[in-house]
């Protein structure tokens, strides 16, 4: 069988077929098949599931090309991985061709990533692996592999915000995303500090300051400064979202309980192509004037029976910070003037599909005994 292509010239030609046509050696050296690059022209040649392999491969190349975004060499092996295993469906027709363009992001964006993880992340805090310690920390993680958005809720210590950012590092280290971004709505807790000195930095950096620690843990100093200074990790207060919208990033939101209504809409509106979204938050520990205001309360609700959102709930059994945390959260327990309890939430009739169910419903239990992952949950 025999399938050709036309190849862009300039930029797109580098950004399709890769420096001194790497892309093609991959193809070629991966698949078994012939393949010619003459004249403005790729032509492949082989067996025939080969050659539809290398056909998909191909026109996602062609309409990445078109869109400037280049591939890196291990994105490229992941894509002609899944080529070759039957999971890359082929283009629609003209897809490829030279009216191919805006149009394919959505469908063609997420498929360059290839898998995120297999059963561990590629992250590590004082020199050991970031790793679920419970059954329902790894659904957790099982759920932002495999969805785009997913909602962790559960109480202090529960590694929500740890291994939100674990993941999202992880995601950036393999280039599967270009940015980071973690946002918390500025609200105080209990306390009115009145006037705060410095710039404007100086005054929600508090706020920010367990995303921060997070971050801290799991990349040196350099490398974390480099990145903020170039935007390819942003810590910013939930207000700075607006208008924005976000491409081929990891969105986090963390104590999402404090937000309302508008706010929440408003960041889950924010989500562009090839994007992750991670809301955590803990409906016990609302800090609004209005509790039932809640975003995180009405989103829960209202988002709950859409396929492809995930919620996992995490409960005083996943707690991994001190031993008596565990208990101080037992000792309160959920007050009169709180909101119900998360499995509330995203449990009921007509609940989400199985993969967004509670945690405890979808778990593996891998990984036991890793890193401490509630240090800012």
């Amino acid at each position: 069988m025999e399938f050709s292509i036309n190849v862009p010239q300039g930029a797109e030609r580098v950004t399709m077929l890769g420096l001194s046509d790497r892309n093609l050696k991959i193809i070629r050296e991966a698949l078994g098949v012939t393949v010619l690059a003459r004249e403005g022209v790729v032509r492949v040649t082989g067996d025939n599931d080969a050659v539809q392999a290398a056909r998909g491969v191909l026109e996602r190349l062609h309409a990445a090309g078109q869109r400037q975004e280049s591939l890196s060499r291990q994105q490229v092996v992941d894509l002609v991985g899944r080529a070759a295993a039957g999971e890359l469906t082929r283009a629609s027709p003209g897809r490829g061709q030279a009216g191919a363009g805006a149009d394919d992001e959505d469908e063609a964006g997420p498929a360059f990533d290839g898998p995120a993880w297999d059963d561990h992340l590629d992250v590590y805090a004082a020199g050991r692996p970031v790793r679920a310690k419970t059954v329902n920390q790894q659904a957790y993680l099982d759920t932002i592999r495999d969805n785009d958005l997913v909602f962790g809720i559960g109480p202090a210590g529960t590694g929500k915000t740890y291994l939100a950012v674990a993941a999202a590092v992880h995601l950036l280290k393999r280039e599967r995303v270009k940015r980071v971004i973690l946002c918390r709505p500025a609200v105080e807790a209990g306390e009115k500090l009145g006037f705060l000195p410095g710039d404007l930095q100086q005054k929600v950096n508090p706020y920010l300051r367990p995303l921060l620690d997070a971050l801290g843990d799991m990349m040196d100093y350099t490398t974390l400064k480099r990145f903020m200074l170039s935007d390819v990790i942003e810590v910013i207060p939930l207000a700075y979202m607006r208008g924005r919208t976000l491409n081929r990033s990891v969105i986090i939101l963390d104590e999402a309980q404090n937000t309302t209504r508008g706010q929440m809409q408003m960041f889950l509106t924010r989500m562009g192509h090839g994007s992750k979204m991670i809301v955590t938050g803990d409906t016990t520990q609302i800090d609004l004037p209005e509790p039932a205001q809640s975003g995180l309360v009405d989103a829960a609700r209202r988002l709950r029976r859409i396929p492809g959102i995930g919620f996992v709930t995490l409960d005083k059994q996943d707690i991994v910070r001190h031993r008596l945390v565990q208990r101080i959260v037992e000792a309160y327990g959920p007050g009169e003037h709180e909101q119900p309890a998360p499995a509330e939430l995203a449990d009921g009739e007509g609940g989400p599909p199985e993969r967004a169910g509670r945690g405890r419903a979808t778990g593996r239990g891998r990984g036991r005994g890793g890193v401490d992952e509630g240090g800012a949950g």
